[in-house]
């Protein structure tokens, strides 16, 4: 039974305060960013208390092995968004058997991917994450990590799939839920892994990573269970499982400019961390970063929660054609993020030095180059929760054409390059890569912006109901968007 003091009905989510909704539908989903964070940072924090001679390449390994799996992981959260719209606009309209049919076919796709980019993982990362860094013992760290982390690739992809059917349903306590079970037991068994304490056998950065693995087994486990009993309403038979060509063709369009988009946004990322890998002081860069991008993640909640609750009531606005409801939720949730963003980079400079201190405490060089790291980037947050905020916007309508060029244009066009220019070219080493970070930041949330108020996103993606004709995706929607010219971390 629902907790409505905690879940929004459909009504509320269609006709109730914007703001107020959003965050009821935001909170939780920033809990499980929160533990997701935790997932993250206790690797982190574990592994930086290795013996002084190993921490700092193990903590600079787990930085360069992070962008090389979020670029497959990526492609879950990419199809993940049309289960997104399709699920949270079917809701609006009332149709909640074909709400459970994209529920099924969105999962069975993350499923056959997640095995396919298993392979690929456990085959590519040993070749290119030596092409990374020069430096042997953080790249040989950084296989043994993703090494383990690609093998329990579909159980990562079902976990994604699962927590962006249900946010879309409106159910954004049940995926909180199962990650605070396992991210609880992450906790437990990390340094039992890594330190090799008890009957466990030492096994340092891998440890860390079989830890990962094992809870989002679970998770994937308890998340199929609860989708396919029905323990929350939404639910989905062996029949909504199996692959049909209409509905995979939908899918597919709607949710591939959106994995292109992330997975091009996390190849990004990975020449970004081959950047860092070069720069006179390498190991000190890498260790900074990544600790720093962990503690991003806290502001990212922010995002990520807030977005979710934006789509959803997007989603769920234009399947009851309520278009005038969709650009108040957009406008007023975007100020909100804005503000949360602005509050947050407040209070992360403030605890930079302490956080630097506990998780590497032996190490003062990689704090102070960490202190340098967040005291230049903070200053772009503002403007990437105006670009997350644009972004759930066309996400909730099934349009992801425009994010999967904000997402290109912000890491091609602008981070990797300005990095490189400022790092290489004029010199500054690692401070050059923190100012084209930041300025990458600033100009893609005016971008995003711009393309706000250019492209028509009030269109949703299920118009020209009934089946069979629902089952295929509707041109004049998707044209809309493809025939516009316009020349899921910080």
């Amino acid at each position: 039974m629902r907790n409505r003091s905690r879940i929004p009905t459909h009504e509320e989510i269609l006709h109730g305060p914007v703001v107020a909704t959003m965050f009821r539908l935001s909170w939780p989903v920033m809990v499980s960013s929160l533990l997701n964070m935790v997932y993250n940072m206790t690797d982190t924090f574990w592994v930086g208390h290795l013996p002084k001679a190993e921490n700092a390449a193990a903590v600079a390994g787990l930085q360069v092995a992070g962008p090389v799996v979020w670029f497959l992981v990526a492609f879950a959260f990419g199809f993940g968004s049309s289960g997104l719209a399709l699920v949270s606009q079917f809701m609006g309209a009332h149709n909640e058997v074909d709400a459970e049919k994209a529920a099924g076919q969105t999962m069975s796709l993350a499923i056959l991917l997640g095995f396919a980019m298993a392979i690929i993982g456990v085959v590519v990362s040993p070749i290119l994450l030596p092409v990374l860094t020069p430096n042997r013992a953080i790249s040989a760290n950084a296989i043994s990590y993703t090494r383990i982390i690609f093998i329990g690739m579909p159980a990562i992809f079902v976990s994604a799939v699962y927590a962006e059917i249900m946010n879309a349903y409106g159910d954004t306590v049940t995926p909180m839920l199962i990650n605070a079970i396992t991210v609880g037991l992450n906790v437990l068994l990390d340094p039992l892994m890594i330190f090799g304490w008890g009957p466990f056998v030492r096994m340092g950065v891998a440890g860390a990573a079989l830890a990962t693995i094992l809870c989002q087994v679970l998770a994937a486990v308890i998340s199929l269970w609860v989708l396919m009993t029905g323990r929350r309403k939404l639910r989905v038979t062996w029949r909504d499982l199996l692959p049909e060509t209409a509905w995979v063709k939908r899918i597919l369009r709607i949710g591939l400019p959106a994995s292109i988009g992330a997975s091009g946004t996390s190849f990004g990322f990975i020449v970004l961390t081959g950047i860092i890998g070069r720069v006179p002081n390498a190991t000190i860069a890498l260790s900074a970063y990544g600790i720093g991008d962990r503690m991003f993640s806290i502001a990212s909640l922010i995002n990520e929660g807030a977005g979710v609750g934006i789509a959803t009531m997007v989603g769920q606005a234009l399947g009851a054609g309520m278009k005038d409801r969709a650009t108040a939720v957009v406008r007023q949730g975007t100020t909100a993020i804005v503000g949360l963003m602005a509050g947050a980079s407040v209070l992360l400079r403030l605890i930079t030095p302490l956080v630097f201190r506990a998780f590497i405490p032996s190490q003062p060089e990689i704090i102070a180059e960490g202190i340098l790291f967040m005291s230049i980037f903070l200053w772009a947050n503002p403007f990437f929760g105006l670009m997350m905020g644009v972004q759930s916007a066309f996400q909730g309508s099934g349009h992801n054409v425009p994010n999967m060029i904000l997402d290109l244009v912000r890491l091609w066009g602008l981070r990797v390059p300005l990095a490189w220019f400022f790092a290489m070219a004029l010199k500054l080493g690692s401070r050059g890569v923190w100012i084209g970070m930041t300025v990458s930041n600033v100009v893609a949330g005016s971008l995003s912006l711009i393309l706000a108020f250019t492209v028509d996103w009030r269109q949703n993606v299920i118009e020209h109901v009934p089946l069979p004709e629902t089952l295929l995706i509707g041109e004049e929607a998707m044209s809309s968007v493809s025939g516009v010219e316009v020349d899921d971390r910080p």
